[in-house]
């Protein structure tokens, strides 16, 4: 996705759908792709890190007020009511499910990477999804497979999701311990790549600095911000924290000022060392750019540091996915078997046992990376409602309790429903279809089951 940012995508034939939806109201013009933000990828970094800065405490004031499993499904349900609830409920099952999907197929990526460098390869049908070989790139096309449709499957990417929802199962305190670690292993390969690799960066590999303008950098945004998603998930968890009303405005916070840090310092590097252009389509650039440069003891850290990044954020979609069900559950809006609590874990052992299948199967059949763009729309329009839930609070409820207050008055819901709606006008018009089409299968389901065996309207007829 980074390389994607930086350098853009093009595509073959120019469609309607291929174009930001900002792009074609505008202009009216089809599109070949989008455009790069090139160098000024760091602009769309700091851009994306001011929109989720506003979203963060927006999530911190709503989560230390409702210390509830759930995250943005939990503070809508109780600012803005059912059914606004179940439609982000709904949203957050495919936010979750598509990142983890995407990260799990570009974790087993990385694995290649990591094999190649000791020398062993791997039959690519047990490391690849099934698919027409003729309509991808040529390691992955007829010259491995032959013409027509060959069976694989995705084993690092399934084994991986598998391996994580047994921890999750047995509990946050040995998840959230094995996450740390991860963590910190990432924490260490970024600063050795950028200790490293930053002397030998070419300043004219920074001109020009933003070679597609304000087009290029809102492009760039809107796709790396699918980098950024994951602080929300932290308040998921919010039962299962010692101190919710301490913890979670601090955590989220914490969270996302670290990241943004490490991410610019990456990409500054990062188009410092190679012209930018050649980073076109790449799904590991920086690894890549490592071979290219032959830093090889480098490039093994960074392939360890980056798994290991890839691993932690598993675990945290993974862990958000389980809990958004669990919640749903609990308000009658699922089938009571996923509000089910392990007897000696005390965790949704089923909700994540399901996540895991649920995520481990497409990820080992499908090649959907492809689809990050549509976990950011469905991430941004979380972030929206979450904005406007805290508006709604403040003006309905403004002398009720806050152990911690979005700074600004309205200004910070406000700027976040604003920026989160401009963002997701960049995403493709394609997208846009196939999250109105998620959306309108979640309402059906409602209308059908949810709505008749709400806990809410159960208790609202017996009273």
């Amino acid at each position: 996705m980074v390389g994607t940012a930086i350098a853009g995508q093009k595509l073959q034939v120019s469609s309607i759908l291929n174009a930001p939806l900002l792009q074609y109201l505008i202009t009216r013009s089809t599109s070949f792709g989008r455009p790069g933000a090139g160098p000024a990828i760091a602009i769309s970094f700091i851009l994306v890190a001011v929109v989720c800065g506003f979203a963060s405490v927006c999530y911190a004031e709503l989560a230390a007020m409702i210390p509830i499993a759930g995250s943005a499904y939990t503070y809508t349900y109780a600012t803005m009511g059912e059914l606004i609830a179940w439609i982000i409920g709904w949203d957050l099952i495919l936010e979750y499910a598509v990142s983890n999907m995407a990260v799990s197929v570009g974790f087993s990526a990385h694995v290649v990477d990591l094999l190649d460098w000791f020398g062993w390869h791997p039959d690519p049908k047990w490391i690849s999804p099934a698919y027409l070989p003729s309509g991808l790139p040529d390691l992955q096309g007829n010259m491995i497979y032959g013409p027509g449709w060959h069976f694989g499957f995705n084993w690092p990417a399934f084994i991986i999701v598998m391996l994580l929802t047994v921890i999750l199962v047995r509990g946050i305190k040995e998840s959230a311990e094995t996450n740390n670690i991860m963590v910190l292993l990432k924490i260490v390969a970024i600063l050795v790549f950028v200790g490293f690799a930053s002397r030998f960066i070419k300043p004219a590999n920074w001109h020009p600095f933003a070679p597609n303008g304000w087009p290029g950098i809102l492009t760039g945004g809107s796709i790396v911000f699918f980098t950024y998603i994951g602080f929300d998930s932290v308040s998921t968890a919010a039962e299962e924290c010692k101190n919710p009303q301490r913890d979670l405005p601090r955590g989220i916070i914490a969270t996302l000022v670290v990241c943004t840090i490490l991410y610019i310092a990456v990409v500054v590097v990062l188009t410092g060392l190679v012209p930018w252009q050649t980073l076109m389509d790449d799904a590991a650039p920086v690894v890549n750019t490592m071979k290219k440069l032959h830093f090889g003891g480098v490039r093994l850290v960074v392939l360890c540091g980056a798994l290991m990044g890839m691993i932690s954020s598993l675990l945290v979609f993974q862990l958000g996915q389980a809990r958004v069900w669990f919640a749903m559950s609990r308000d009658g809006l699922l089938p009571r078997i996923f509000g089910r609590v392990h007897p000696r874990f005390q965790t949704p052992d089923f909700s994540t046992w399901l996540a895991g299948f649920v995520v481990g199967i497409p990820a080992g059949l499908l090649d959907i990376g492809t689809l990050a763009d549509l976990s950011n729309i469905g991430t941004l329009f979380a972030f929206a409602l979450v904005g406007g839930g805290v508006l709604i609070l403040r003006y309905r409820e403004p002398d009720r309790p806050r152990a911690f207050r979005a700074p600004g008055g309205p200004l910070a819901p406000v700027i976040t429903i604003i920026t989160c709606v401009l963002l997701m006008a960049g995403l493709p018009i394609m997208n846009w279809i196939r999250f109105f089409a998620w959306l309108v299968i979640g309402l059906v389901i409602y209308y059908f089951y949810g709505r008749r065996k709400s806990t809410l309207r159960k208790s609202a007829a017996a009273e």
